[in-house]
């Protein structure tokens, strides 16, 4: 319904975003079921969409996701693929620098934001994707 909607009325994530006062990425996550929409979210998308209130508040879009079961592991989408293999490439790396910086922890991905850009050189287009975790010691015990 929402995809059908989007498409329908040619809307872009950013479009959304813009309109739902959130990030492209976060509205992009609430059409995939994997993130939770406010109340503001479900009526400033049914204004947007043209869908009526009452058939958004039946979905489950303001239940809480079970989120990271959209994919088979690894992934076979390419896009997605080669997410995985940064991780898998530089995950350790990562974790090494993180750990020098930050000491014994981890990045969350609850306390979490994420953005997209675009750069455009004389080389091509290029992706930016900031990554924003709230850092979490492990606690001693």
């Amino acid at each position: 319904m929402l995809f059908a909607q989007k498409k329908a009325k040619k809307l872009s994530f950013e479009t959304i975003a813009k309109a739902l006062g959130r990030d492209e990425v976060a509205v992009a996550a609430l059409f995939y079921g994997q993130a939770v929409a406010s109340d503001d979210d479900v009526k400033n998308l049914s204004k947007l969409l043209d869908i009526p209130e009452d058939n958004l508040f039946s979905t489950e879009i303001q239940a809480p996701p079970n989120r990271g079961s959209t994919m088979e592991m690894p992934p076979r989408e390419p896009l997605i693929y080669r997410l995985f293999e940064i991780i898998q490439n530089y995950g350790y790396a990562y974790k090494a620098v993180l750990n020098e910086k930050f000491g014994d922890g981890i990045m969350s991905a609850i306390s979490f934001s994420t953005h997209v850009e675009k750069e455009v050189d004389d080389k091509g287009e290029w992706v930016v994707i900031k990554l924003r975790g709230k850092w979490l010691p492990f606690s001693r015990f």
